[in-house]
C-alpha cells in the first residue's frame, strides 16, 4: 500500500498549484484592468533589429513545440494513443525526439535573446529587474525540462511520465489532486515541475503577459487618417521642385 503523503508533498502537489492557477488568473485579470499601458512586450527592435531577427523566431517556434507536446502529453491519456494504435515505443520515440528538438530550439532563441539584451547597450538599458526575473525563471524552466527529458530518456533507460505526471495532472482539473502519482517521479521531473508553476504564478507580472492577446482589434480599426497643421497646404496647385511637406 502507498503511503500517505508527508505535508510538503500536499503542499507542492496539491496547494501549489491551485495558488498557481488562482495568482494566474485573477492576475492577468488586475493586470488589464489597471495596467492596459504596460500590458506589451515593450518591444526593443527600434534598438537593434539583427540578432532579434534570429533569436525571436527561433524561440517562439520552440516554445509553440513545447506547448503543443505538454499538451498532449498532459491532456491525452495514455489509453486514448493505444486506441488510436501509437504503440508505446513509437510514442516515446516520437516525444523524445520532437520534445528534445523544442527545449533546444527554445533555450536556443532564448539564449540569443539573452545575449542580445546583455551586449547591446540601449537594448541593456531598457532592461527592468522584472524583466532578468522573468529571463531567470525561464531559462531555469526550460533547462529543467529539457534535462529530465535528456537524463530520463536518452542517458537513462526511459521514463514513462504518462503513467504518474500525466494523471497527477488531469487530477487537478478533477478537483482530486493525488500527490502520491508524483513522490515516485524522478527528481528532475519534479524540479520542472514545480518551476513551471511558479513561472505561472509571476507570468501575470511580465510582458509575458502579451502571449495571451491577439490584434484582434485591427480588423475593425478605422484608419488613421494624417493631415498637415498647415491650412495653405494641399489649397493650391504644387509647384516645381522641392516642396515642403508639414
Amino acid at each position: 500500500m502507498t503511503p500517505a503523503p508527508t505535508a510538503w508533498q500536499m503542499l507542492l502537489w496539491a496547494v501549489l498549484p491551485y495558488i498557481a492557477l488562482v495568482v494566474f488568473v485573477l492576475g492577468h485579470v488586475w493586470r488589464y484592468r489597471y495596467d492596459k499601458f504596460g500590458w506589451t512586450t515593450r518591444s526593443s527592435q527600434l534598438y537593434e533589429n539583427r540578432l532579434l531577427r534570429i533569436g525571436s523566431p527561433v524561440f517562439h517556434f520552440g516554445i509553440l513545440l513545447v506547448l503543443i507536446g505538454h499538451v498532449g502529453g498532459l491532456l491525452v491519456p495514455k489509453s486514448w494513443t493505444e486506441a488510436a494504435g501509437i504503440g508505446e515505443h513509437a510514442y516515446h520515440v516520437t516525444a523524445v525526439a520532437l520534445g528534445t528538438a523544442a527545449g533546444v530550439c527554445t533555450l536556443g532563441g532564448l539564449a540569443v535573446l539573452v545575449v542580445r539584451r546583455r551586449t547591446v547597450g540601449p537594448v541593456f538599458s531598457a532592461t527592468t529587474r522584472n524583466d532578468k526575473a522573468m529571463y531567470l525563471s525561464l531559462t531555469v524552466t526550460i533547462l529543467l525540462g529539457l534535462s529530465a527529458t535528456v537524463v530520463a530518456n536518452i542517458v537513462g533507460g526511459g521514463y514513462d511520465y504518462r503513467t504518474t505526471i500525466s494523471p497527477w495532472f488531469r487530477s487537478l482539473f478533477a478537483l482530486h489532486p493525488d500527490p502520491r502519482l508524483m513522490t515516485g517521479a524522478p527528481v528532475l521531473f519534479q524540479l520542472h515541475a514545480v518551476s513551471a508553476l511558479l513561472l505561472f504564478s509571476f507570468w501575470p507580472f511580465t510582458r509575458l503577459v502579451h502571449m495571451l492577446t491577439a490584434p484582434v482589434g485591427y480588423l475593425w480599426r478605422p484608419y488613421i487618417v494624417y493631415r498637415s497643421r498647415d491650412p495653405r497646404l494641399g489649397s493650391r496647385a504644387p509647384r516645381r521642385g522641392w516642396e515642403r511637406a508639414g
